[in-house]
């Protein structure tokens, strides 16, 4: 039987929101999660993917040092089937619903576009509202013009794909990248589910700097802190519209008291005051 990697993450009770935070962020499949008496919280994430544990539990350890990680091996159980109890359609602005691929009385009966994501463990489904704050956020672009079908993207840290699916579902063209091998193998599935062709939106393994500007929509879903130190790359690779003023960029991935620190990583570069997409704690910054 095939081994999922087991990772047991125990913080103190004042850390607990902000592994929460990271764990809803970057495990959009759901965790285990249990407080001890003696106040520590204890999360457990299963994966089939040992690449996706090893990049979680750096970034745990990088914004909360002190927490204990511990990773072991499990035998696999049917969570696919588990799934299909708890999935649940997702809207995305008014243009998109968000559907697993065996909703097919759900397809047929909604007016709205549909983005069909295979569930799987470590990969975005749109449940989690830093995407659906960038679902949003197309959806609005494209209503006021301010995207067309001649606009060209990079969906930055591209993950299961939905984002640079969205797009390409309303006309435009562009591009997703991911650092995650495990990450582009499941777009490159949601594409292939959702029917949209190769050269409607291309594919690959690479960050920022394989991005092949200039752009007229980046939209990069990732975590604040390395939203800042990309500043200057994504803003490089960002276009501009007719104006002159820069091409609209969608940020998102971040609490809304990391917000004003992103934001003022961008001002300072020359981009205009953004809008502020807000669902609870996280926050998408819509500039342009």
């Amino acid at each position: 039987m095939t081994e999922l990697t087991r990772v047991e993450i125990q913080v103190e009770e004042e850390d607990a929101d902000v592994l929460q935070g990271l764990l809803a962020l970057h495990v959009a499949h759901g965790w285990e999660e249990q407080s001890k008496p003696t106040g520590e919280t204890v999360a457990v994430v299963h994966s089939g993917h040992a690449g996706f544990c090893a990049e979680l539990q750096a970034t745990i350890l990088h914004v909360l040092p002190t927490a204990a990680i511990s990773v072991s091996t499990v035998e696999e159980q049917n969570w696919a089937e588990a799934w299909k109890a708890f999935f649940t359609p997702v809207e995305g602005g008014t243009h998109f619903l968000v559907l697993a691929p065996w909703m097919e009385a759900e397809r047929k009966a909604t007016a709205r576009i549909p983005l069909l994501i295979e569930p799987k463990m470590a990969f975005g489904t749109g449940h989690h509202a830093t995407t659906s704050l960038c679902l949003d956020a197309i959806s609005e672009l494209f209503t006021s013009g301010g995207i067309t079908k001649h606009t060209r993207f990079l969906d930055l840290g591209t993950g299961s794909g939905i984002l640079g699916l969205a797009c390409a579902k309303l006309g435009l063209c562009g591009q997703g990248l991911d650092i995650d091998p495990a990450s582009v193998d499941n777009s490159l599935e949601n594409r292939e589910l959702n029917g949209v062709a190769p050269e409607s939106f291309s594919i690959a393994l690479g960050g920022v700097e394989a991005a092949n500007g200039p752009y007229d929509l980046i939209l990069a879903n990732i975590l604040a802190a390395p939203l800042r130190e990309m500043a200057p790359h994504i803003v490089a690779a960002l276009g501009k519209k007719a104006d002159g003023t820069p091409a609209p960029l969608v940020l998102s991935g971040m609490l809304d008291i990391q917000a004003d620190a992103v934001e003022a990583a961008y001002t300072a570069l020359g981009m205009p005051v953004p809008r502020r997409l807000a669902r609870g704690e996280w926050v998408a910054l819509v500039f342009g």
